[in-house]
């Protein structure tokens, strides 16, 4: 039993800005733009509502540059950012999660169980341009994990992309084709208890210089890698890197409280 902590959503380098948090506790979750405009999914950067402003996506920044670039899609401006469709991922509302990324997360991730836990943590900027961090937004249980890779077989990919047709790399799929050929997809589907925080994310990263760099950088707090018992991922959260913890998915559900009824966290 265990928790892997993933960081996901909007920041520098994909729709470059991030995510407001209010001085009220509330919080906004922007999902990052998608590398395709070749998707079933729907929602685009100007029709997500952010759930406590008037403002869409579109409206946080002024160019994407979609990668890997195809078909001449350098930049995306203007009039096209607002029909731009978003990466949904994590779905809050189908409670699914799907990643490629190798840097800890697939080995991680499909190493997950029923009854486990994934959480999620996003850069967020609070107003009046104070120092960014990253935060804790929420999390779900793990239902299923299923694993597509370029060697499974074309009929059990058709499969498992149907059976998880919400997730946002089975809606960029193409004739059971992953978008990014070569890659190994995980996809996590959850259930309750679970879901997005209405408010006060809990801080996960401090900003300092450490002994032996040169610039300051985010760095994992001491006391939520000894709270959380993190064992992989490392110290630097510059890159988003993919924590696991060794408490039990019931423990970290203990500890967090239930999406909707947690009291206020230090934020």
């Amino acid at each position: 039993m265990t928790v892997v902590l993933a960081g996901i959503g909007a920041d520098s380098t994909n729709l470059g800005a991030l995510a407001p948090l209010y001085d009220n506790g509330t919080f906004e979750y922007v999902p990052i733009p998608e590398k395709t405009d070749e998707t079933r999914e729907t929602e685009t950067l100007g029709s997500w509502r952010l759930r406590y402003s008037d403002a869409v996506p579109a409206d946080l920044t002024t160019r994407i540059t979609p990668q890997p670039v195809r078909d001449g899609k350098t930049v995306v401006a203007g009039a096209d950012l607002e029909s731009w469709p978003l990466h949904h991922d994590p779905n809050f509302e189908a409670l699914t999660y799907g990643e490629h990324r190798t840097s800890g997360y697939v080995s991680r991730l499909r190493a997950l169980e029923p009854g486990d836990v994934v959480g999620f943590y996003a850069g967020l900027r609070r107003p009046r341009g104070e120092r960014a961090h990253r935060y804790l937004i929420g999390y779900f249980t793990v239902n299923e994990v299923a694993v597509i890779g370029p060697e499974t077989p074309a009929s059990e990919r058709e499969r498992l992309l149907e059976r998880h047709a919400e997730n946002a790399h089975a809606k960029r799929a193409r004739d059971s084709e992953l978008y990014l050929e070569g890659k190994t997809v995980v996809i996590v589907d959850g259930c309750e208890p679970g879901g997005l925080f209405d408010r006060d994310p809990i801080r996960l990263s401090d900003y300092y210089v450490k002994e032996g760099n040169e610039r300051a950088q985010y760095y994992l707090r001491e006391e939520i890698a000894t709270a959380w018992e993190v064992r992989e991922g490392g110290e630097n959260m510059m890159y988003k890197p993919a924590y696991r913890c060794a408490l039990s998915g019931t423990e970290f559900v203990d500890e967090i409280g239930i999406p909707g009824e947690r009291a206020a966290d230090e934020a």
